[in-house]
């Protein structure tokens, strides 16, 4: 029988228990150990029943237990402790705050994060994979430094799916739906008490309406918008169902109330709360790039013309891109965009045609008919990143198109590598290790703040410590998995009788190798099975064995991605092998926190350089796993051999794709043969593996404070929010109108803008180093003046095929007005400071004191054949 009306009964507390509510609202519990210990306490078998989440655990609680300890002194001082510590937590002053004091502070006084998942806490499922975990991070790294930051996302009402097998290895999706009221959120309400809406212009008169449920994130406050709401149509209501799912209209509906509804949603929260208004926007990937559509509209309201809108727009916006693939960015057809904007839909101020022209792939190699979301990105972005140094040097060459006539490396996309959020993925036994050594505050500070100093205590635990730890967290994965197989066979059928084989799965003894993530192709879940048999070997080895553990998720729609799934899981179902490798479906935050530090190495072989960034081998590494990976990513960055090993990639070496992978794991199997099992399996004098616990130890002191989100935000600070601040300040509307007004002329008169000729002083094929060259240019400006442009000599070392490597740009000097022809000379000298090969060219770029970067406008002249010696000075 069902219910014909479902509602949520919230329990009474006691007024003693009061704040137990408070602290279940703030999910700072999920990274809080005191606080969650307290929970715990309250009832420790509905604690687990309730998957470790307090707003369940406290509907579940019988009113008898509530009375109870409304009663016991011990857990109401407990309780008036974590609730003062809470408190100081979100008002207190913090890194952002001294930050500000500095001298030359000028930090923003908001910022708004927008991002299409948010991976908090397992307790609030709106997350895929590494995307959403990353941007969870962020706001819980903001909160712990202080940064005033606002996230926006979406509420989806199914989540993402939740993962079963079938009796073959079949991914089965699951949709469970989500009641908002019993989430750990609170419903934005309007001053008269009515929820607070969104509403979007849909095309034929319809609306798109959402309400804004706030999650509490410590300090920051997580905005998610709700499309189920009773006013709107069914099509409407069913917008923010799932997350990346529908077809092209539906993601692109989700992208216009990401976007476009976020930053009303932000405008009603500030207007409600008294927060500071946002100085800046961080797009998190181009889902959320409508949001720059959305602001320039309000500035178009405002009265400034369309592109003085855009260059204020563009002054607080930052832009990150994960994507290191064109395949993995969102693309619509121009007519379906078209047809959602416009006098009889959305943004009905601004031209439709300007609108599509921020999106289209105009450039060489694009698809002229397509609107690409990362495109728009860039457009609208004053400052933009990659997530790690590789990524950013592989996003500057995909995206080069947009700035035609530079190289790769002068592309304006920096990079910020990603860092992870220690007090989320750090287990607690490795925390309490810690604070042992140099006590509970200065852990907890290394966790959130960093600082290698606080990180090189570490060195001074003993070995048998370290070991100690470490078999204890890989026994708790061991029960973990055999738990986990249990439930996922009953699901897939099997009987209670034909599962005693589950209790001798894995042993808490044998090197234990992780391996969780998304399933694209790319990541090549199956690259371990290339060689059945020598997998075999190595799990079954008599000394030296190893056990794996895998878990993943394939997009619903990627059956590709279902049939590595499969795949796998019929290996690891066969008796020989299935006590030393398992599969574990439904991937999520919980299952990870026992992976990353229950095992020992952490596999990771995506095929180079597709692996933006690679985060989980971050969390691995803060509980002492060791990194076993393809150099890509962070990992490229910063791998070092004391800490880890390297798997040797075949990049242009192999013919085809199958040959690739076939030397990939033979490196793989030999790297684990020869190097890994050996270390591990071979004890010193004391009968501990000294050499592998040496390497567990340099993995903490020396990545422990690069891979802290804590340093990843600072880092957003200092180098994007910062400048972007700045600029949105400077770009008032009369400073934004004149950089318009200044880019529209630059622009019209660029074509005759030209290189006209080039002269050195004298110097033979070869230099002495410490020669100054003299360079002559002569220019034609057309109808700009020198306050326009800047003529460079760009110098630097030359390849086999002419090409400048590891340049210097030199400004020269106009040194005299217009010749009979109209051409300006401009003079300067060139230093050789270098042996070998060296070269040198010149060019004409735009110059103003508001560009960001001399490549902002993708203008630049540079010499023709025949315009003098052009470039190829020869110096050793």
């Amino acid at each position: 029988m069902k219910a014909i009306r479902r509602f949520t009964v919230r329990p009474v507390l006691p007024a003693p228990l009061g704040p137990l509510a408070e602290l279940a609202r703030n999910l700072r519990w999920s990274w809080h150990p005191t606080t969650r210990d307290l929970f715990r306490d309250a009832d420790p078998a509905l604690w687990e029943a309730a998957g470790g989440d307090p707003v369940r655990l406290l509907g579940s609680v019988p009113s008898a237990r509530l009375t109870a300890l409304a009663t016991d002194d011990g857990y109401l001082r407990r309780l008036r402790e974590a609730a003062d510590d809470l408190r100081e937590y979100v008002t207190g002053e913090r890194w952002y705050q001294e930050r500000q004091r500095e001298p030359g502070g000028e930090l923003p006084g908001a910022i708004a994060y927008f991002s299409p998942e948010f991976g908090v806490t397992a307790a609030l499922p709106q997350y895929s994979g590494g995307l959403g975990i990353l941007a969870g991070d962020h706001l819980k790294a903001a909160s712990d430094l202080g940064v005033p930051l606002i996230g926006v996302g979406l509420l989806y009402r199914h989540g993402y799916f939740r993962q079963s097998l079938t009796r073959d290895g079949w991914q089965q999706e699951h949709y469970p739906v989500l009641d908002p009221n019993e989430l750990p959120l609170t419903l934005l309400r309007d001053t008269d008490g009515t929820p607070a809406q969104v509403r979007l212009a849909l095309p034929g008169g319809r609306s798109l309406r959402a309400h804004i449920w706030q999650a509490q994130v410590g300090r920051v406050p997580l905005l998610l918008l709700d499309s189920d709401v009773e006013e709107n149509d069914p099509a409407a209501r069913e917008v923010t169902d799932r997350l990346y799912g529908g077809g092209s209209e539906h993601r692109l509906l989700q992208e216009m109330l990401l976007g476009i509804g976020g930053v009303r949603a932000v405008r009603a929260y500030c207007r409600l709360t008294g927060h500071a208004e946002p100085e800046v926007f961080h797009t998190n990937e181009g889902h959320a790039g409508f949001l720059g559509l959305e602001r320039i509209h309000e500035r178009v309201g405002e009265g400034l013309g369309f592109d003085a809108a855009l260059e204020s727009v563009r002054g607080g916006t930052v832009f990150t891109t994960h994507t290191p693939v064109p395949a993995g960015i969102d693309r619509f057809d121009r007519e379906l965009v078209a047809h959602h904007f416009g006098p009889d839909a959305e943004l009905p101020r601004v031209d439709v045609e300007q609108i599509l022209r921020l999106g289209m792939e105009t450039y060489p190699g694009g698809e002229p008919n397509l609107f690409n979301m990362a495109v728009m990105g860039l457009r609208l972005g004053r400052c933009a990143n990659g997530v790690s140094t590789l990524h950013g040097k592989v996003s500057r060459e995909m995206f080069q198109g947009l700035w035609p006539g530079f190289d790769p490396e002068e592309v304006p996309i920096t990079s910020v590598t990603n860092g992870v959020h220690a007090p989320t993925w750090v287990a607690p036994e490795v925390i309490r290790l810690g604070a042992r050594q140099i006590g509970q505050r200065r852990t907890d500070r290394a966790l959130s703040v960093g600082g290698s100093e606080r990180w090189d205590a570490v060195a001074d635990i003993q070995d048998g410590d370290i070991w100690l730890l470490r078999r204890e967290l890989r026994a708790q994965l061991v029960d973990e998995v055999r738990r986990r197989l249990h439930l996922s066979w009953r699901q897939r059928g099997a009987a209670t009788a034909e599962l005693g084989w589950i209790d001798e799965v894995l042993d808490p003894d044998v090197l234990t190798i992780g391996f969780a993530r998304r399933v694209p192709s790319y990541k090549r879940l199956t690259l371990m099975l290339r060689d059945r048999d020598r997998l075999m070997e190595l799990l079954g080895h008599p000394e030296r064995p190893v056990q794996i553990v895998v878990a993943g998720k394939a997009h619903p729609a990627d059956d590709g991605g279902k049939r590595l799934i499969q795949d796998l899981v019929r290996f690891t179902d066969d008796p020989r092998v299935r006590h030393r490798i398992v599969f574990l479906p439904d991937y999520g935050m919980a299952m990870a926190q026992k992976l990353y530090a229950g095992c020992d190495v952490w596999l990771n072989n995506p095929l180079r350089p597709l692996e933006a960034c690679g985060t989980s081998g971050m969390k691995a590494a803060l509980n002492g796993c060791l990194n076993l990976s393809v150099l890509d990513g962070w990992w490229d960055e910063w791998f070092e051999p004391d800490f880890g090993w390297a798997i040797p990639t075949a990049d242009g070496a192999a013919t085809d794709d199958h040959r690739r992978d076939d030397l990939e794991a033979a490196a793989l199997y030999d790297l684990l043969e020869r190097r890994i099992t050996p270390r591990f399996y071979e004890h010193g004098p004391g009968g501990l593996p000294d050499r592998w616990i040496e390497m567990v130890r340099r993995t903490l002191t020396r990545l422990g404070p690069k891979v802290l989100a804590g340093r990843m935000v600072r880092e957003y600070v200092e180098r994007l929010y910062v400048p972007a601040a700045r600029a949105h300040r400077v770009l008032v509307p009369d400073a934004a109108a004149s950089l318009a007004a200044w880019k529209t002329r630059v622009r019209a008169a660029w074509p005759r803008v030209a290189v006209d000729h080039v002269e050195a002083s004298a110097v033979g094929a070869t230099a002495e180093l410490g020669t100054t060259l003299a360079l002559r240019v002569r220019v034609q400006l057309g109808d700009l003046t020198p306050d326009d442009v800047e003529v460079q000599a760009i110098a630097g070392r030359v390849d086999p095929e002419d090409h400048l490597t590891d340049v210097t740009p030199v400004a020269l000097k106009p040194a005299s007005g217009p010749d009979p022809e109209g051409r300006l000379l401009y003079e300067g000298p060139l230093a050789l400071d270098r042996t070998g090969p060296f070269g040198y060219t010149v060019r004409i770029l735009p110059a103003h004191h508001l560009l960001s970067d001399g490549a902002e406008m993708g203008l630049v002249a540079v010499p023709s054949e025949g315009t003098g010696e052009g470039a190829g000075v020869l110096m050793r």
